[in-house]
């Protein structure tokens, strides 16, 4: 059985849900940028619940159920998403816990272990990278035409994810064009090796969206990244002491290559590439998901 709650961070509303027995060890899963909670699949909270683990998920500010903000008259930064993370730990009396983040989800774990080790058990990240790379920067030329990456650049991303989001166009704001805009975008991101379930992903969607306190408001995230000048501070990453498990897919199209240097550049990492995965994690790459977490998080 899930139990659902609401933890405050100030006047910002962080709903929660939580899984499995409370005395066992706790996994808190930090979902990436513009995704809530439900993008953790069921089948993978069950699984790590049946393996005698307590597993929170929760919708990150301006997703899901959480706080819808106003962006013009209450900015806010990144920073405050890592602040999101500790609130919701300290909502729910848990001293420390093994953070397992997706894409800009695991940046935001990094930062909480770099900063507040002793909240951190374990750390997992899938698909996401390195603390400290400026992602922003790298993907900002890849997108504008940039042949390769420069010296000081993150590997750039696969072909087909470039040419995506280079000629792709906003659609029209109602549910009909943002479901299908999204599922376009998810075609993209689940790479070229493993079939595509629209069907299944249009029932994601469809959930996302008529869940979420206000449709679009996931967008601030992204201002909330540009408005953020402290946002992956340089150096962060080899304060990170947590034994670090940095989970990347095989066909990964937009963080290509970039787990393998977090599993380097933390004291204590470990690089798993899941074969055929790209960006999502989708009903063929639970299990092997599920296995690495469990694997990474010991009972005792």
């Amino acid at each position: 059985m899930a139990a659902e709650r609401i933890i405050t961070n100030g006047t910002v509303e962080l709903w929660t849900e939580e899984f499995g027995d409370a005395a066992h060890p706790p996994i808190l899963l930090v979902p990436g940028s513009m995704s809530s909670s439900v993008t953790w699949p069921d089948a993978l909270v069950g699984r790590l619940v049946a393996a005698g683990r307590r597993a929170i998920r929760f919708d990150q500010r301006d997703t899901g159920r959480s706080s819808a903000i106003d962006f013009d008259a209450e900015p806010y930064t990144w920073a405050d998403g890592k602040d999101d993370i500790l609130a919701v730990l300290d909502g729910y009396g848990i001293a420390a816990a093994h953070l397992v983040g997706h894409s800009a989800g695991g940046l935001l774990a990094q930062w909480v272990a770099a900063d507040h080790p002793e909240r951190v058990l374990t750390l997992t990240t899938i698909g996401s990278s390195p603390l400290g790379g400026q992602e922003g920067r790298t993907l900002m030329r890849a997108l504008t035409g940039q042949a390769t990456p420069a010296d000081d650049d993150l590997p750039f991303p696969r072909r087909e994810f470039v040419e995506y989001f280079t000629q792709v166009t906003p659609p029209a704001p109602e549910r009909a064009a943002l479901i299908d805009f999204a599922i376009a975008t998810a075609r993209v991101m689940n790479g070229t090796a493993l079939p595509f379930d629209e069907d299944e992903q249009r029932r994601l969607e469809e959930r996302v969206f008529d869940r979420a306190r206000r449709p679009g408001s996931e967008a601030n995230h992204q201002r909330a990244f540009q408005a953020d000048p402290a946002f992956e501070p340089v150096g962060a990453l080899e304060k990170i002491e947590a034994p670090t498990l940095a989970i990347e897919g095989t066909h990964e199209p937009c963080k290509t290559g970039h787990s393998a240097l977090i599993a380097e550049g933390v004291r204590n990492g470990r690089l798993l590439m899941v074969q055929d995965m790209g960006h999502l994690m989708t009903a063929p790459t639970v299990r092997p998901l599920a296995e690495a977490i469990i694997d990474h998080t010991p009972v005792t």
